[in-house]
């Protein structure tokens, strides 16, 4: 007789083999019907799963993070199905889970058009109609080849020939299609009810530019068409926000092919890179962080030494000199490592602190770069703290606190922390992996911080805590990284000498709170659509006048607020006013300073906002005082 525990503590027996449904349906009729799955002792099932012995029971909805990514798993069998029924002589490839939906690559010789789309997703919705049973099935490796070829479908057996020969294969058969699947699927497909086909791009077979290229069509599936709907006006708002399209319409950045993957910084962009970089450096010092500045350029045996060599050999740019092999840094924890080694340490000067705006760059392909997001040189606000085992979950604490202030001032306010654990490909024992993995996670859990754990999502030297900053329409940012590392200081000769006079090797913790300031930036823009707080604004307020007769005036205006720091520019052009100021709300401009003849003769100035709002006539010492206190909010305030 099964004996089922559930997630609440409760049990439930059973005098024979029974089904997840069953269970389901023991518990209440309401969950059997939302249930699309079951974990089972920690594996993934379907519902139709029989459990023969006691064991551990968790059910999933698609309000379940797994319930959802099996619903779009689901849908990406019923994009398949639908796509061998309009077009039999397409073959059918992979077609997994993607963050907020799915694709499937086809091999169809003239490839789909939009109008294809529309087609496709009116034949799914049909069939999700039907409410097709999804049936599970097995076969042998050589078995799922045979019934593969037969069909005419030859990637499909490809991809079997290269799995183990004793495997047993799981095959899921709606209708008249199956398809090679580990599951789990939904029970049938009415449960797929909110769901869109996006676009369509060109992939490679198995992602290797040598094999022929396939058509990948992209999909999104939700649990219900109100976050469906939800989702599509993120996108439509995503669209509208692009750092891109903004950057390029305020006059921040480009790029060009002289340069692929680097930004070329304008004027206005760049007086936005010195506040962020700014706001760090005061930051770092309040924290106890002192700066320093380490070379680009280091012979590869450095790399060798750290590991990065062998993480990074296919991203790092090279260069040669006088018969040495050089390369261009990937990352600045090495060098900063010189630093430290550069004299003998003691306790006593432990921890020691150093931040550094680190330039690394690294060849990413050129289709994953992405504007600012995504780049081949990027500036790094890091940080590296060495330190003793006894000083780690206070240093990691002080590093918490420093990170949730910077977010609070650059107006995120929703975040999420995520603790990433050991990667496969990795250094260090896992007696050190056990220890630095339990180090963070007691430093967060005594700290009062809620996360979740990424396994496998840490870095090649050791765990480290992720920060996710939730931006204005929802999306997720991975920005702040704190990593606590046994290795490098190892692998890298770092010692100090301890209260017994003897040689010990510190701990390193590594940390960026922002990150690249590159993708900050970005991010950023994206989050305020381009109307940056004033603190952050690039141009805080224009000065205009209603005619040239106030140029002298506006000038005299212009001086008095870049003596308190205010970044201004005045606008003296022949133009009327109502352009004048249409072409600054357009730019983001936060403030608008306007001067006719009687605010010239009463010294004072009438000033609206971005949004259009009309704050009245005030004086200037009345509107300097207005934007300090608007400058203040965010950290920062006049002097």
């Amino acid at each position: 007789m099964p004996v089922i525990s559930l997630p609440d503590g409760s049990e439930k027996v059973f005098d024979k083999p029974v089904s997840v449904y069953d269970i389901a349906l023991d518990i209440g009729p309401g969950l059997a019907k939302a249930a699309v799955a079951g974990v089972v002792d920690g594996k993934l099932v379907d519902m139709s799963f029989m459990v023969q012995d006691d064991a551990a029971i968790k059910l999933l909805t698609v309000k379940d993070n797994q319930g959802l990514e099996i619903l779009r798993h689901s849908c990406a069998h019923l994009l398949a199905q639908a796509v061998k029924q309009l077009f039999p002589s397409a073959q059918v490839t992979i077609g997994p889970v993607i963050e907020d939906g799915f694709y499937y690559d086809f091999a169809y010789k003239r490839g789909f058009s939009s109008e294809d789309l529309s087609k496709i997703e009116q034949r799914m919705h049909e069939l999700a109609q039907k409410a097709q049973e999804v049936i599970r099935s097995t076969m042998t490796r050589d078995q799922a080849i045979a019934y593969f070829e037969s069909i005419g479908e030859k990637y499909k057996a490809e991809i079997i020939r290269d799995l183990p020969e004793n495997e047993e294969l799981s095959l899921y058969t709606q209708g008249d299609f199956t398809d090679l699947c580990r599951g789990p699927h939904v029970p049938n497909t009415s449960y797929l009810k909110a769901f869109k086909l996006m676009r369509v791009a060109g992939a490679y077979w198995r992602g290797d530019a040598k094999n022929e290229m396939l058509t990948r069509i992209y999909g999104t599936c939700w649990a219900d068409k109100k976050a469906l709907k939800a989702y599509l006006h993120r996108l439509e708002e995503a669209e509208k926000r692009d750092h891109r399209k903004i950057g390029k319409a305020l006059d921040l950045f480009h790029f060009q092919e002289d340069s692929p993957g680097i930004a070329f910084w304008h004027p206005k962009g760049t007086a936005i890179w010195r506040v962020v970089e700014d706001y760090m450096r005061a930051s770092n010092t309040k924290y106890g962080c002192t700066e320093i500045r380490t070379p680009l350029i280091a012979d590869i045996s450095m790399w060798e030494k750290s590991g990065h060599a062998a993480k990074y050999a296919d991203n790092m740019f090279m260069t040669h000199s006088e018969n040495r092999e050089y390369a261009l840094r990937p990352m600045n924890c090495p060098t900063c490592v010189q630093v430290y080694n550069s004299q003998l340490r003691s306790y006593r000067d432990l921890p020691l602190r150093m931040a550094e705006f680190g330039v690394v760059h690294r060849n990413e392909a050129s289709g994953a770069l992405h504007g600012l997001l995504r780049v081949r040189s990027f500036t790094q606000d890091d940080g590296h703290i060495f330190c003793t085992e006894e000083q780690i979950e206070s240093e990691v604490t002080q590093m918490i606190e420093q990170c949730f202030e910077v977010y609070r001032d650059f107006g995120f306010n929703d975040y999420d922390i995520k603790l990433a654990l050991r990667p496969d490909a990795r250094v260090g024992s896992d007696e050190i992996w056990d220890k630095s993995e339990r180090a963070l996670a007691d430093a967060l859990t005594n700290h009062g911080v809620k996360f979740d754990y990424l396994p496998g999502e840490g870095a090649f030297y050791g765990p480290k805590i992720e920060f996710h900053l939730q931006d204005a329409i929802g999306r997720s940012w991975q920005c702040g990284t704190i990593q606590l590392d046994f290795s490098m200081p190892e692998r890298l000769g770092a010692k100090f000498i301890d209260q017994q006079s003897e040689k010990k090797t510190p701990v390193m913790l590594h940390r960026a709170i922002v990150g690249s300031l590159e993708r900050f930036i970005g991010v950023l823009i994206e989050h305020y659509a381009g109307k940056l707080p004033v603190w952050l604004a690039s141009t805080q307020v224009v000065v205009i006048g209603v005619s040239n007769k106030q140029d002298e005036y506006i000038q005299k205006i212009q001086t008095k607020l870049q003596n308190m720091h205010i970044r201004s520019q005045i606008d003296l052009r022949n133009e009327k006013i109502g352009f004048k100021i249409r072409e600054h709300t357009l730019a983001r401009v936060p403030f608008i300073a306007i001067a006719g003849e009687k605010e010239a003769a009463s010294d004072q100035i009438s000033v609206r906002k971005q949004d259009g709002t009309d704050l009245g006539v005030l004086s200037i010492s009345e509107f300097s005082k207005l934007l300090s206190d608007e400058v203040a909010k965010k950290g920062l305030v006049t002097s």
